[in-house]
């Protein structure tokens, strides 16, 4: 079309039109282009990834700003009227017969009716380790109490001893199985499961004989340190049959947050032998805390089932708030200072 115009409008001669290049222009691609193309076309290994349980899938999609669990409203206001909006003010602090009895009322037969319900325990712990970066591990334990109560489950407990008449003061005190070196080898023969009891105690006389047992036992296998190897074998009994049990469970997506739950009697039940109980619970978990300023038990709550009221009371009446040595620390900065000031 371009030759026709310009033959019949311009009167040039068609081989001087013919000089002109009238095809597109093709340019190179630029440096790298097709390399780029070859490394998108490259497969991507798949991951193999092995079998999750149903219940973990979703462990990784957990919201990141989860609120903390660790209650510290002392920015709060305190209430001054009967009534008002409890998340804009402090949690009323109750002393320990305040809060039993406030239970007592809606677990009486005008209401609930339950006056024998159990009065449980919530203890909020925080689980930093001596080091910011560690945190405590789950820890199970057996507290003796003072005052016993129907706890709901009738322990066995199977006891070695090395005498008849320490056997005969075992069955006494309410052990289910006792006896000297004949229990060793009927458990050795398994004519005697040691699964069907929830205790195993031993005299520390026997200790000798027992060791052929520490592969069958396993955990269950006496010791010193939690109680079950001693030589005062009825007060061993009584501590395993009627303690109480409790775990301190860390949160798994806040690990310097801990609880522990248990019971410690019946709302029938004296409130001074209650508290008794309640101290015996506290001053044991305030045994396993961690060499480190600050709190280990951060707040503790009294509640009933089936009511969902609970009661917040001050442990600290009982137990230390912090360890005794940063405590005293605290106490010789102050009076450092004082004398500084004093001086000056």
């Amino acid at each position: 079309m371009l030759r026709i115009f310009v033959r019949n409008n311009l009167r040039v001669n068609f081989p001087a039109v013919g000089a002109f290049h009238t095809s597109p222009v093709d340019t190179a691609a630029r440096k790298g282009t097709r390399e780029k193309a070859k490394k998108k076309k490259v497969k991507v290994e798949v991951k193999k990834v092995g079998f999750i349980p149903h219940n973990q899938r979703k462990k990784d999609n957990v919201l990141t700003n989860v609120a903390n669990k660790h209650v510290n409203d002392s920015w709060k206001r305190t209430p001054i009227d009967d009534v008002y909006r409890g998340k804009f003010y402090q949690w009323k602090v109750y002393s320990f017969r305040e809060a039993v009895e406030c239970h007592r009322e809606t677990h009486h037969p005008t209401m609930y009716n339950v006056p024998n319900a159990n009065l449980d325990v919530h203890i909020e712990l925080n689980m930093v380790g001596e080091k910011k970066t560690r945190f405590l591990e789950n820890f199970h334990r057996l507290v003796k109490i003072e005052h016993n109560f129907d706890l709901g489950v009738d322990r066995k407990l199977l006891v070695f001893t090395k005498t008849k008449e320490s056997a005969a003061e075992a069955l006494a005190a309410g052990a289910a199985h006792a006896g000297g070196t004949e229990l060793i080898k009927d458990v050795q023969n398994g004519d005697l499961l040691l699964s069907d009891y929830h205790y195993v105690l031993a005299h520390s006389e026997i200790l000798p004989e027992l060791v052929t047992l520490r592969g069958l036992m396993k955990k269950k296998f006496p010791a010193p340190k939690n109680g079950s190897l001693g030589s005062d074998i009825p007060e061993m009994v009584k501590h395993f049959k009627n303690g109480i049990e409790y775990s301190a469970i860390r949160d798994e997506n806040q690990l310097d947050f801990g609880l522990v739950t248990t019971s410690i009697g019946t709302l029938n039940m004296d409130i001074d032998q209650l508290e008794k109980n309640l101290i015996n619970i506290l001053r044991d978990i305030d045994s396993m805390r961690p060499k480190r300023d600050g709190k280990f038990i951060s707040r503790v709550l009294l509640k009933s089932a089936p009511s969902s009221e609970q009661f917040k009371i001050d442990p600290f009446l009982y137990i230390n708030e912090v360890l005794e040595k940063y405590s005293a620390k605290v106490d010789n900065e102050t009076n450092e200072e004082e004398e500084v000031q004093a001086v000056q």
